[in-house]
């Protein structure tokens, strides 16, 4: 029996949590074999059991599913609309739990399945549940709150906020962290998202001046390119001079970009290196780099990413490449659940010299930090971490979009 390990990604409330209760809920993985292979653009057979009260508990509710992995191993099923085995998914008393999700995964699409996880649902459950509530009064504490914890004497709301005790919610409102690390994903809660729109996996790609063709990604309520940004001109077409002399790089308070170690096969890797003055409309002409309708993501804008995937001690691990191909070894804690797909280019620094190419990731943002330095975040192969830090603005790094 071939053995196969898998990491949760994600549970996603299908359809508004406030239209009708939710007819199944969508559940990702990614699939790897007994060597740690990732299963590739693979089919796979998947059995998907509801467990109440343990993690042994009774089964209420169980499914197969036939689905096929990506490139990058991720498979994508929903769970309540697989070929029914046993239960029945609407009827399922999620406020009566607590509830597992048991995942069982054969690699040759039969029935000979290897035990891949039990993972308990705290959120999902609970947004099964809200959908079919009714609001209650307004709370003790919160003028404006007509949604909140569900309590003895009803639905008490607090300033205007849904709350839950013992789950942590995202600044962005709609997602709920669960205790083993995953995250639950409910579209229309956050007051900010109230239509209906993915929340992962990859979106249209799109071009920028010069042609060059990008993946985009889906990461809550944020839509990022999946690549590095490799423009040479602004997206009103003016050019972005290419300094590659390092003492016309260390004097330039304008904007430019380069290779690293201006290398054009390095430079088709990774992308472009830019300095900050290529990225601030005070210094580049009120200009911007990035395709028309996307834009350099301020530093509140990497924080509310960095939040949403759990914090900086582990946002890192899941945004980055899996693998060495393009990170050093031992590229610690990647899993790419996003599929932001981060790799490391580098940096080139004040003095026009090139270092840590595949050991390091360095993401400029918009946001200035002082006269002298401007946010960034970094990535290691060492660890998962995403860590906010400022740096040079002459410092030449590399570029991730976001959506406007």
């Amino acid at each position: 029996m071939k053995k196969i390990f898998t990491f949760l990604v994600a549970f996603t409330v299908s359809t508004l949590i406030y239209a009708q209760l939710p007819q199944n809920f969508s559940y990702q993985s990614i699939v790897r074999g007994a060597n740690n292979a990732l299963l590739s653009n693979q089919k796979v057979g998947i059995k998907i059991s509801l467990l109440k009260g343990t993690e042994n508990g009774q089964s209420v509710y169980s499914e197969l599913h036939t689905a096929t992995t990506n490139a990058n191993g991720l498979v994508s099923i929903a769970v309540g609309g697989g070929t029914f085995l046993e239960g029945n998914f609407i009827k399922i008393d999620w406020a009566n739990g607590p509830y597992f999700v048991k995942t069982e995964i054969d690699p040759e699409v039969g029935t000979n399945y290897s035990l891949v996880t039990i993972t308990q649902l705290l959120s999902v459950p609970y947004a099964l549940y809200a959908a079919n509530s009714q609001p209650g009064p307004k709370g003790d504490k919160g003028e404006k709150g007509d949604q909140g914890t569900p309590g003895k004497d009803g639905l008490n709301g607090k300033d205007g906020k849904v709350e839950f005790q013992n789950l942590r919610v995202s600044a962005t409102g709609d997602t709920l962290f669960l205790t083993n690390g995953n995250f639950v994903i409910i579209p229309g809660l956050s007051a900010a998202n109230t239509t209906t729109k993915p929340t992962s996996g990859y979106g249209p790609t799109i071009k920028d001046v010069d042609g060059n063709e990008y993946k985009t990604v889906y990461i809550g309520t944020q839509q990022w390119m999946g690549e590095n940004l490799k423009t040479s001109k602004y997206s009103d077409g003016t050019p972005i001079p290419n300094v590659t002399d390092n003492t016309q790089w260390s004097n330039n308070t304008t904007g430019a970009w380069c290779y690293y170690n201006n290398s054009d096969s390095i430079g088709k890797i990774y992308g472009k290196l830019y300095n900050w003055f290529a990225v601030s409309p005070t210094t580049n002409g009120n200009k911007d780099v990035c395709p028309t309708g996307w834009h350099v993501p301020t530093d509140g804008e990497w924080t509310i990413l960095t939040d949403y995937l759990g914090g900086e001690n582990i946002a890192g691990g899941k945004i980055k490449e899996i693998g060495v191909l393009n990170w050093n070894n031992p590229n610690n804690n990647a899993s790419n659940l996003t599929l932001f797909t981060a790799i490391p280019g580098g940096f080139r620094d004040n003095g026009g010299n090139s270092y840590f190419i595949g050991i390091h990731s360095y993401m400029w943002g918009s946001t200035e930090a002082n006269l002298k330095n401007a946010f960034d975040r970094e990535l290691s192969y060492g660890n998962g971490f995403a860590l906010k830090s400022d740096n040079n603005k002459k410092y030449g790094f590399t570029i991730r979009c976001l959506k406007d």
